[in-house]
């Protein structure tokens, strides 16, 4: 029986395929629908396929967490096999995944399991350095108190095309005063704590650009060691400028490009693009 922690976390955190294989992390798809047709994040539909069906318009799709016994078939397994488990999750502000997360943790007393609510869309950025203690032999209640603190220090922000996305599936928060001038600014907007707030109303997307690294550059204060993902949500020439311009100005220790998948595309919409980050001296 080994006891070795074991990672878990849902689609919408877009783990690299190799650290997956690699630390052998289970994922827990979410649902997007089309009407009647009901497709799991990363098994039954690509990112290209999902783009392609949203471009068409009509009524948007919807999105929904895993089920309790999605999560408790994924727990039990690894529970008999002897390992503790680590849950990463999407904040519970934007999803209702941590809720079945706990929810099959509660219906399984006898497992050990913690579950991270990262509070923000970046929960990605927590695997790693998770799966990385793991391996090293590091107890449940080590790398969950170190995964909390690390959570607690990385920042997101992010340049929308459209508010429309946010604005209809109700996860617009602080940004609700902005509708009505979606057609005319670029809006930067940050999550904290879960809540999404407003940062700058920028005219064009470069203008936007130019202040999201002017915020990196304030955040990070000459630190020498960064850690961040470039995601973008079917626009890669806007996120590679982004990427670009990251690599010029700083020092990365891994900087990721990713595209958001059918979960968060059908929040954000196309046309978003962002970083997210965080420096070794802030965490350790």
């Amino acid at each position: 029986m080994s006891t070795k922690v074991k990672i878990v976390t849902d689609s919408s955190s877009y783990p690299e395929p190799e650290a997956v294989a690699k630390y052998d992390i289970r994922v827990v798809p979410l649902r997007v629908a089309f009407g009647s047709e009901v497709f799991a994040e990363g098994v039954d539909i690509t990112n290209e396929e999902f783009y392609q069906r949203l471009a068409k318009g009509g009524k948007l799709p919807t999105t929904s967490q895993p089920s309790v016994a999605d999560f408790i078939r994924v727990y039990r397994e690894l529970a008999e096999q002897g390992h503790p488990i680590l849950s990463l999750h999407i904040s519970s502000k934007l999803s209702g995944t941590c809720a079945s997360a706990l929810a099959a943790k509660n219906a399984l007393p006898q497992a050990q399991i913690e579950i991270v609510d990262s509070l923000t869309i970046a929960t990605g950025m927590l695997i790693p350095p998770a799966a990385e203690a793991a391996e090293k032999g590091q107890t449940l209640s080590q790398i969950a108190a170190s995964i909390e603190k690390l959570n607690k220090c990385i920042k997101v922000i992010g340049a929308f095309d459209t508010l429309e996305y946010l604005w209809k599936g109700g996860r617009i928060g602080a940004a609700r005063a902005l509708v009505g001038t979606l057609l005319k600014i670029k809006p930067v907007l940050t999550q904290e704590g879960g809540e999404v707030n407003v940062l700058n109303k920028a005219r064009t997307m470069a203008h936007a650009i130019e202040y999201m690294l002017a915020f990196v550059e304030k955040e990070v204060k000459g630190s020498i060691s960064l850690h961040g993902w470039v995601a973008h949500s079917h626009v890669p020439d806007g996120g590679r400028t982004l990427e670009k311009e990251l690599h010029e100005n700083f020092n990365w220790a891994g900087l990721r490009f990713i595209e958001m998948g059918p979960v968060l595309g059908t929040h954000m919409g196309p046309g978003l693009i962002g970083v997210s980050f965080y420096c070794d001296e802030n965490w350790q």
